[in-house]
């Protein structure tokens, strides 16, 4: 089949590697890609950190020049969201009516943020951290006077916590589980940013949830816990999670299930259509059942794998997930999954606020979170990799007994 246009719905981090990748693999036929954002593709994880804080212009968030679009010939509409897939006559019809062919299509919608549907979530002063336009409005929440509520322990409340109370603000944060991090970190880790956040004037109240929020005069003024305690609040960021961007691939009737599912080149499962980052579903077989990842690491590496298999080449996508966050002067690198881990080693103190938590499963490591321990991270990178056994007690010494591990 003569391949002459190749589609990607999505302007992210997935949508823009994919068009450079199917550049760089020599792919000369057209390129459209599709971003429903106004801004060029940009970095997402500074918009809960430095461009939040404003230490990061706006310019610097791009991932490339707006010109380099032009000069490899892509095809980047901004601004123009798509509305209908249409896999059968192979279109994609734009929020302005407009009918565009593909050979081949990558869905690199991403996800949006979970929304807390509750009384008074409609409020003026009520937040969302996923998108730059997101990111510009919390800003003004760094001249509130009165408390900011955070709802969600995640990476993303913390790091808003941690940027604003950096800024002098007042925060609280509630979180429906009985630790911060919940989903995302084990115990120990919980407890280190708990301690990190709390010296630093965070307020939490655990195992609670919002019931609703309270306006005044269409602006939100407090919340109701479901406790039944009222906290006064000049402004509010719900930080409960993302769910894939799914409808378009619904509507379309490709195989969907919190998020759509491809096979391990990134196919989606009606014919042409790709799907990467974000928004999609793979198997892997290191962990013998299908993930989801939200991370930069996997929009970029997805995205690649798409772009390999459109253009001819054999491989699959069966990665390794790493994430990072940053709070404060501290750095968090994890990798792995810990998921069925039996026991776990410490190296280092969280008192020098550098150490590592090395989780293994029938005596392998199978996870690291490293909080300011790069060394850890990297050697954990490529033991677990190695998936070869590992006793505890040798994760806890020396950096050259950890190097020495990788002999």
């Amino acid at each position: 089949m003569s391949v002459t246009r190749i589609v990607i719905i999505g302007a992210g981090q997935a949508g823009a590697q994919a068009a450079g990748s199917l550049r760089l693999a020599g792919f000369d036929g057209e390129i459209v890609m599709f971003g429903a954002e106004a801004a060029p593709p940009y970095q997402r994880p500074p918009l809960s950190k430095s461009f939040l804080k404003g230490d990061l212009e706006e310019a610097r968030l791009y991932l490339r020049p707006p010109s380099y679009y032009t000069e490899n010939d892509i095809d980047l509409r901004t601004g123009c969201g798509v509305r209908a897939v249409d896999c059968a006559r192979q279109t994609v019809t734009t929020a302005l009516g407009e009918d565009v062919g593909y050979d081949k299509l990558l869905l690199a919608t991403g996800a949006s943020s979970r929304k807390l549907n509750i009384p008074g979530a409609e409020n003026a002063g009520v937040h969302y951290l996923r998108t730059l336009t997101d990111a510009c409005r919390l800003r003004s929440v760094f001249a509130a006077k009165g408390r900011i509520l955070i709802v969600g322990a995640g990476y993303i409340g913390l790091e808003v916590a941690a940027a604003l109370r950096s800024a002098g603000r007042r925060v609280t944060v509630v979180e429906r589980a009985e630790r911060a991090l919940a989903r995302v970190a084990g115990p120990p880790i919980s407890a280190f940013f708990q301690r990190l956040h709390e010296k630093a004037g965070v307020d939490f109240r655990f195992g609670a949830s919002v019931d609703r929020l309270i306006g005044d005069g269409g602006a939100v003024a407090a919340a109701e816990l479901s406790s039944g305690h009222v906290l006064d609040c000049d402004a509010v960021l719900i930080g409960v999670g993302a769910a894939p961007s799914t409808r378009l691939a619904e509507e379309a009737g490709l195989a969907v299930d919190d998020g759509v599912l491809v096979d391990d080149r990134a196919r989606a499962s009606l014919e042409n259509v790709w799907a990467a980052g974000d928004c999609a579903r793979f198997p892997s077989a290191r962990y013998g059942r299908r993930l989801r990842l939200e991370s930069a690491p996997n929009a970029i590496d997805h995205a690649k794998a798409a772009a390999a298999d459109m253009t001819g080449a054999e491989g699959c996508y069966d990665p390794l997930p790493w994430f990072w966050s940053d709070q404060y002067d501290v750095k968090l690198q994890t990798v792995g999954l810990a998921e069925g881990a039996d026991e776990y080693a410490i190296r280092g103190d969280a008192e020098s606020l550098s150490f590592a938590v090395w989780h293994l499963k029938a005596g392998k490591p199978v996870a690291v979170e490293a909080v300011n321990d790069a060394e850890s991270f990297a050697v954990g990178k490529r033991l677990i990799a190695l998936n070869k056994p590992v006793a505890a007690s040798m994760l806890t010494g020396s950096s050259s007994a950890l190097r020495a591990l990788l002999k």
